[in-house]
Parts: C-alpha cells; structure tokens; sequence
C-alpha cells in the first residue's frame, strides 16, 4: 500500500476525475477492515506533530478542498484530532472581507501560514480564485489564468522556508453528494449545515470538474504535490490522508532537539530534591 504515490498528480499530468472511482477503497472492504490502521496512523501523527513542535525548525500546511459536501470538515476533525491542538491551526475560506479584497488574492492566506513547529490546516484555500472566481466569470480569464503562476511561485516560497504544503481534493460523486445533502435535510443536528448554495452551485458540476482538473493540472509541483483522494467512503478518505501525511512527515528525518541544559547536572538536582522531600515527609510522619 502507498497511497502517496498511487493518488499524487505527477506534475504537468492531465487528469480526467470522471475516471477516477470515488468509492475506491484498495485492498479494504469496509471501515472494520480499515480501522486498526487508521489508528496506527493517528498514534504516528500524534508522535510526527510532537516532533515537529519540538525540532521548531519546519512547519507544514495541508490544505483541503472538494466540492460541497466532500468531507473537509470530516477530514479536519480526523486528522485535528490526533494532533495537539497547542501546535495546530484551523482557517476556513469563504467569501473575501472587505479588507482582503483591498490586498493580492494571496494576502488573507499568507498571513495564516503555519509558523515553524505549527500545523495549519486550510478549509478551502487561495486556490478559491482560480475555482469559484473563475466559474462565476468573477474575473476575466486573463486574470484568473495568471494565478496559477502566482499559486506556484506562493508554495515554492514556503517549501522554501521548510513548510511542507500538502493539497487534497476530496473527490465524491454527484450521487453521493446528493445523499449527503439529503442527510442534512433529514437531520435537524445538521440543518445549520445547509444553505441555498449546496443546491445552486451543484448546477455548475461540470464547471467546477474543468476548473479543479486545471487546477490539478497546472498546480501539482513537486514542493507542493496535489492528491485527489477517493472519499465516497469517508473512513478510506481519513485511512488516505492520514497515510500521505505520515509519509511526508518521516521523509523529513525530524530529530529532538539537543538540550539546551547539562542533563547530568538536572539529574543531580532531581535526585537531591526527591531526597529532600523524602525527608520532610518522613518528618511529618514522625510529627
């Protein structure tokens, strides 16, 4: 199983996401199958974050996209939730404030990049410009084009500034996606999920397909690789994502830090208060 390589789009490649099964789940049947090796994932991302927090000298950013529906919140809490929150970063991607529209498309995604040590996880990302703003002919396709350069040059700065950029499209299938809306529906726990938008902007499916196969196309770098993930079944969606970041994150070679104290000395200083306190407990005893 390498699910890094097997769901990676090779830089320049053209990719046709009718082809591709969006319930695919390799060699697992059902999530039961699955799960044990979700958890081994978890446990190592626990173990990799901790690492990274320690060293202090890298950083990486997952950002996740999909169409309405496809799992990001899902993919969120899966992956947020085997990390530690104190190192770990959540921004979510709507429509532009009035402040963001007066800087570069870039600006509001720059400032929320992950500092060394940290994680951050994008909930949609600067890739919007070239998907929702090119769809509603927001912007001229001059300009809309133009961006995926900008995007390029973006990542590179980061990964060279030791940021690993990992990108996920969460790929479903119009079915699913109508299921997954009629579960709102039927689910008054998740009616504040729903807005008129779902429905509309499922009329534009064709659309979103040529702007995120572009995307895919032109935006696949090997700093800052693109993995279209299969995520009708959303227990394969987490086994995924969970198994490319674990591969990303040891091909980093992480070590602790060295201490910046003499550990002989701490020790000494440890074994001379663990007596001292034995001693004024035996004290108390005594009284």
């Amino acid at each position: 199983m390498n699910y890094y390589d097997e769901f990676r789009v090779k830089p320049g490649s053209k990719i046709r996401l009718d082809k591709i099964d969006a319930s695919y789940s390799g060699e697992h049947k059902n999530e039961k199958s699955a799960l044990p090796l979700i958890e081994e994932y978890k446990e190592k991302l626990r173990e990799l974050q901790y690492l990274m927090y320690a060293e202090h000298s890298r950083s990486l950013l997952i950002c996740l996209q999909g169409r309405d529906a496809a799992g990001k919140d899902g993919a969120i809490n899966h992956v947020l939730g085997a990390m530690n929150p104190q190192g770990c970063t959540v921004t979510g991607f709507k429509q532009p404030s009035t402040a963001e529209r007066e800087h570069d498309f870039l600006w509001r995604c720059h400032k929320v990049t992950p500092r060394r040590g940290h994680v951050a996880i994008f909930n949609r990302s600067h890739y919007e410009d070239v998907l929702i703003q090119r769809v509603h002919k927001m912007v001229p396709k001059k300009i809309w084009s133009g961006r995926y350069q900008h995007i390029n040059n973006f990542e590179k700065l980061l990964a060279d500034n030791d940021t690993t950029v990992l990108k996920f499209y969460l790929h479903i299938d119009p079915e699913e996606q109508l299921a997954r809306f009629k579960k709102r529906i039927d689910d008054p726990a998740r009616h504040w999920k729903i807005s008129d938008s779902d429905y509309s902007e499922a009329h534009y499916w064709d659309d979103y397909t040529a702007a995120f196969e572009d995307v895919l196309k032109n935006c696949s770098t090997e700093q800052a690789p693109w993995f279209v993930i299969p995520a009708n079944h959303k227990w394969f969606r987490n086994l995924a994502i969970s198994h490319i970041v674990v591969r990303a994150l040891e091909s980093l070679k992480m070590k602790f830090p060295s201490p910046s104290v003499d550990i002989d000395e701490i020790r000494k200083k440890y074994h001379s208060l663990s007596k001292a306190t034995e001693a004024d407990e035996d004290n108390k005893k005594k009284k």
